[in-house]
């Protein structure tokens, strides 16, 4: 077994897209209505492979609390990356905000970041690779 697909809880779908493409470098991987839930399936992820983030617009008042807190304030989300200074550089041009800056921990390179919606997310180059 392996875990395929994460839930990320949004208030828009095509400005979720917009950011995980400018942002993040992700690709739609999958885009299609679900018309009998008024809903879409959107699935984004990384070139790269791994893991795949479904977009779920939030339909319903409780929902729409958990947009940008579906942790409590942890990170979210853990996004590795063979080109740290490109990736940072990236995130920094497309106005995401830093929330804690670079640092060198035993498991390689780490920063936080916000994503549009305030979740937080580490982005890691692994010791030994770059």
């Amino acid at each position: 077994m392996r875990i395929n697909l994460l839930t990320l809880v949004v208030r828009d779908y095509d400005e979720a897209i917009d950011f995980m493409r400018a942002a993040l470098g992700f690709e739609l991987q999958e885009d299609r209505p679900v018309p009998e839930q008024g809903k879409r399936w959107v699935v984004m992820g990384p070139g790269g492979g791994g893991a795949q983030v479904l977009l779920a617009r939030a339909s319903t008042p409780e929902q729409r609390a958990r947009i940008g807190d579906q942790t409590g304030g942890r990170v979210a989300f853990f996004l590795h990356t063979d080109d740290f200074e490109a990736a940072r550089k990236r995130l920094i041009d497309h106005g995401v905000r830093i929330v804690r800056p670079p640092r060198d921990e035993p498991y390689g390179r780490v920063l936080v970041f916000a994503d549009l919606y305030g979740n937080l997310w580490d982005l890691i180059q692994p010791r030994g690779q770059g």
